[in-house]
């Protein structure tokens, strides 16, 4: 399956739909693409919470807001957290979902280009969202700068259809069409992503594949770790 080499712009153009057409087809793709259920992305996405915490390409913020539900009920810590998207009709709908939460602030930001300090973030979250950046080694490098040392990074990656048939061909017939309308970059294969998080710094923690979908928790290295190792 090849992409179209379409730029950060037509993808955001691609995101220019209302947030509840956005959120319905998120629901399709999440279950029939991904292969997956809210329930597993609340698990997995749902500890990975500093007191500063980076949500990127948070979109709608829907998968956000279920997440810090599912915090609250599970008597988590609360953070503050930063959401960031480069779809401005997307981030509009996370302006509005969260307006009268004082602890989440939302932000237009590329995340290749971060407008924030090194060191500045304990956690940083990338839902459902890597196959649709046109490059992901800008954004994982930027990520880590601004990651505090010792702060993890939890992502997840749709890879190619691996699911028994017919699933896998449904799978495929929605990334075709996810590619063609240009809410999809690209999927990965595992060791695609893992190859690139080691190669821009990152130690990984965790991994799990579970459908269609690719679980990653990595860090930035302690700031000591190399004067450690000697």
């Amino acid at each position: 399956m090849e992409n179209t080499g379409k730029t950060r712009d037509e993808i955001a153009e691609a995101y220019s739909s209302p947030p509840w057409w956005y959120d319905i087809r998120g629901f399709f793709i999440l279950t029939f693409a991904y292969n997956s259920t809210i329930w597993a992305q609340l698990r997995f996405f749902a500890p990975n919470f500093g007191p500063s915490h980076l949500e990127v390409a948070c979109g709608t913020g829907t998968l956000l807001e279920l997440v810090l539900r599912w915090r609250k009920l599970k008597k988590m810590p609360p953070s503050k957290i930063v959401g960031v998207d480069y779809a401005e009709s997307m981030l509009a709908g996370a302006v509005e979902r969260f307006k009268n939460t004082p602890d989440v602030t939302l932000k237009h930001a590329d995340a290749a280009e971060l407008p924030y300090p090194d060191n500045f973030f304990d956690t940083a979250n990338i839902a459902n969202s890597i196959h649709c950046f046109p490059s992901i080694d800008g954004s994982l490098k930027d990520i880590y700068r601004v990651l505090k040392p010792g702060g993890t990074l939890a992502c997840n990656v749709l890879l190619y259809p691996r699911t028994p048939w017919p699933f896998n061909k449904i799978a495929q017939r929605i990334n075709d069409w996810g590619i063609k309308k240009g809410i999809l970059y690209t999927p990965y294969h595992q060791d695609e992503l893992r190859d690139k998080l080691l190669e821009s710094g990152y130690e990984i923690t965790y991994e799990k594949i579970s459908g269609n979908c690719y679980d990653v928790v990595c860090r930035k290295p302690p700031a000591d770790s190399s004067t450690s190792a000697e």
